[in-house]
């Protein structure tokens, strides 16, 4: 019966990936599925930055002298670039981690048709 339907075979991706790097099922495909994640994460949340730093400058202009306007606007500020701070930070140990482990963090690979 199989014959009949064909063969499933893995994209060459995929089968290149076992071959090279042991099996994916003993946790390679997690490890780039988190490695996905993260930089999801960490992209959405420089999104985020730009727009909070876009939206507290815009604050801070149309404070216009106001002393509650503008310190609300300084702490958006701020709140924003510890916020960039900690992103960076995550990257750092992301690296430090697998410098470490040997696990390939901060670059993950896409499987897909080729």
């Amino acid at each position: 019966m199989i014959g009949i339907f064909g063969n499933i075979v893995a994209p060459d991706a995929i089968t290149k990936y076992n071959n090279n790097s042991g099996n994916a099922a003993g946790g390679g495909g997690l490890f780039i599925f988190i490695s996905n994640i993260f930089k999801f994460t960490v992209f959405i949340g420089g999104i985020y930055l730009i727009l909070q730093l876009i939206l507290a400058g815009y604050a801070y202009i149309s404070a216009n002298g106001d002393v509650k306007k503008t310190e609300a606007a300084w702490t958006k500020i701020w709140q924003s670039l510890l916020g960039f701070v900690i992103i960076a930070a995550a990257f750092v140990i992301a690296s430090i981690i697998g410098k470490i482990t040997g696990i390939e963090i901060l670059t993950p690979q896409i499987y897909g048709p080729q």
